[in-house]
């Protein structure tokens, strides 16, 4: 269990980001985080793998475990070395490297028989890497290059993959690729914390879901109930035509249709 208990978040001793914000990840799962921008979704991830510092973030309250351990106090190698990975919004591989460069990158941690068969996995699930595994990675197309930032992930074996907006910048089809890969990674054993502004795809492989607004949970439902929601439907999914506010305005405007019918 990846677990996230009343965490508070604090940008520069003044921001206030994180409210509270509790969730879990069960071993085995696919959990989506959805919301807005702005919401927080990405500090949720930042502050489970340590990279809080980076940012001039820092917890001011809560605690994250794995498995019962608390994250909170250790360094960003540390909780990679216990088991939980990230690929972070807008890929951020290294440009100038070669694709084989930037997977051996992320088994730092690893030793080299272990590189060996990572490198072995991802191009068995990454074909089109292991056919430009020469190739300066920075030459790869948006599709390619988060495929690589996933496989990289993989390289130190971890036991929950955090993602952050993985379909953004891809085109329609590669979506589906990345997401028939998500459910392929999961079920070779690795539990998924998801964090996606595309809530279609992201629900349609979620066991469970979390809506993030302004800092807070505000929804904590199954996917398959969340899929249900009609202010999920209306905001989130598009199916009512109403596509800004918050879920709180979405109520408000549905409650001033039916009054002024």
């Amino acid at each position: 269990m990846l677990a996230v208990e009343n965490l508070e978040v604090v940008y520069e001793d003044v921001i206030l980001v994180l409210k509270g914000v509790s969730l879990q990840a069960p071993e085995g799962s696919i959990v989506a985080l959805l919301g807005p921008n702005g919401a927080g979704k990405t500090t949720v991830l930042r502050a489970i793998t340590g990279l809080l510092d980076v940012h001039r973030g820092r917890i001011t309250k809560g605690r994250v475990t794995l498995n019962g351990t608390e994250l909170n106090s250790m360094s960003a190698p540390q909780i990679v070395s216990a088991g939980v990975g990230q690929v972070m919004e807008g890929r951020r591989i290294f440009r100038e490297f070669t694709v084989e460069e930037n997977l051996r990158a992320g088994g730092h941690t690893a030793s080299r028989q272990q590189i060996a068969e990572g490198l072995e996995r991802s191009y068995q699930m990454f074909p089109v890497l292991a056919e430009r595994r020469k190739q300066v990675a920075g030459y790869l197309s948006g599709g390619e290059q988060q495929m690589l930032a996933i496989g990289r992930a993989l390289m130190a074996q971890p036991s929950y993959l955090l993602l952050d907006e993985p379909s953004l910048g891809v085109a329609p089809k590669i979506v589906q690729q990345l997401r028939d890969l998500i459910v392929q990674i999961n079920e070779a054993g690795t539990s998924v914390l998801l964090v996606e502004q595309n809530a279609a795809m992201a629900l349609s492989i979620a066991t469970h879901g979390y809506v993030l607004e302004t800092g807070r949970i505000v929804m904590d439902k199954p996917a398959a109930q969340l899929r249900e929601d009609d202010d999920v439907k209306e905001f989130y999914l598009g199916l009512h035509g109403n596509e800004r506010g918050s879920l709180r305005d979405v109520k408000q405007y549905r409650r001033r249709k039916r009054w002024l019918s």
